[in-house]
């Protein structure tokens, strides 16, 4: 299939990207790129936005185990939807993503994130290529859901 194919380009971009910044960077060493954006090497052993990162370590495994699941039923799904090209694309992109942040999580114990923007006082969480590409299929696919497939009356 070739949204496969589209998965496995996002896993490579991934972990080409987080072998140089581990190779490039120490944990928690910092780069400013601009002004609003800086390259730093975080480990983050819970989820989005470090949700039970400080669970006492059975989050890896449980997180591994969900990311799996879910890819499984991605697979699934693409299987079913192969003709539909933008939920198609977009189902792709998360289950890239999770596959490559599932390859951190039984490596190092945590996902590593490296991209991280901020404004003034504010910095959002750092995230890598895996995430972007979750949150870009996510978005696809809700904007598949709400205008992109022909509505029944």
């Amino acid at each position: 299939m070739r949204w496969l194919v589209l998965a496995g380009v996002v896993i490579v971009l991934d972990q080409i990207t987080k072998a140089w910044i581990l190779g490039a960077f120490h944990v928690g060493e910092s780069v400013m790129v601009t002004s609003f954006f800086n390259l730093v090497l975080l480990f983050n052993p819970g989820a989005s936005f470090s949700f039970l990162a400080d669970a006492g370590g059975w989050q890896r495994w449980f997180f591994t185990a969900l990311a799996l699941t879910i890819s499984m039923w991605l697979v699934a799904m693409l299987r079913r939807h192969a003709t539909e090209r933008l939920l198609s694309f977009a189902l792709a992109l998360i289950l890239g993503g999770a596959l490559g942040n599932v390859i951190d999580r039984v490596r190092f114990g945590a996902v590593a994130d490296f991209l991280h923007f901020h404004w003034n006082e504010h910095f959002f969480p750092a995230f890598n290529v895996a995430d972007s590409s979750i949150t870009v299929g996510v978005v696809l696919m809700l904007w598949y859901e709400l205008f992109g497939k022909e509505k029944v009356a």
